[in-house]
């Protein structure tokens, strides 16, 4: 059974703070969804993701690409990930299901910190993820590292 770990992003963006968490996912062994609300939003992290450094290469797709299935990382809008993943990352404040949760080794929801509509919304997804049994861990970098601030 997984859990959900919510990261409360206060000084990095997520383009900024997704590759970290991705190289530790795929170190892990992990296949993993990063699932977003929009596709222009997909897109732009994906170009972001090709874009940087060669020494920190992470391989993916954007859902729709003739090799969903095969793809140690996919860029999803809440479709159907092909590629069976162990690991769902929600950025943009995609849902994810309490099954979901459970069924994963792990679930990441990434949130800015400064957007009270996402900070909102991440309070909701807490709620619904907790009461419904996952194991859930709250991490924000407001004093400029990370640091594991409740866990339930």
């Amino acid at each position: 059974m997984g859990a959900a770990y919510f990261y409360h992003l206060t000084t990095a963006s997520v383009e900024q703070t997704l590759p970290m968490l991705l190289d530790k996912s795929r170190q892990a062994g992990w296949v993993i969804e990063v699932r977003g609300t929009d596709r222009g939003a997909m897109e732009r992290l994906d170009h972001a993701l090709w874009s940087g450094p060669p020494e920190g290469f992470l391989p993916h797709g954007l859902v729709g690409g003739d090799h969903d299935a095969d793809q140690p990382i996919l860029l999803t809008t809440g479709e159907t990930a092909l590629n069976a993943p162990t690991c769902v990352m929600s950025v943009q404040g995609a849902d994810v299901a309490p099954g979901e949760v459970q069924a994963a080794e792990r679930v990441c929801i990434l949130f800015d910190g400064h957007d009270g509509e996402a900070v909102a919304r991440a309070r909701v997804q807490w709620k619904t993820l907790t009461d419904a049994g996952c194991s859930a861990q709250y991490w924000s970098q407001e004093s400029g590292r990370w640091e594991k601030k409740a866990e339930r």
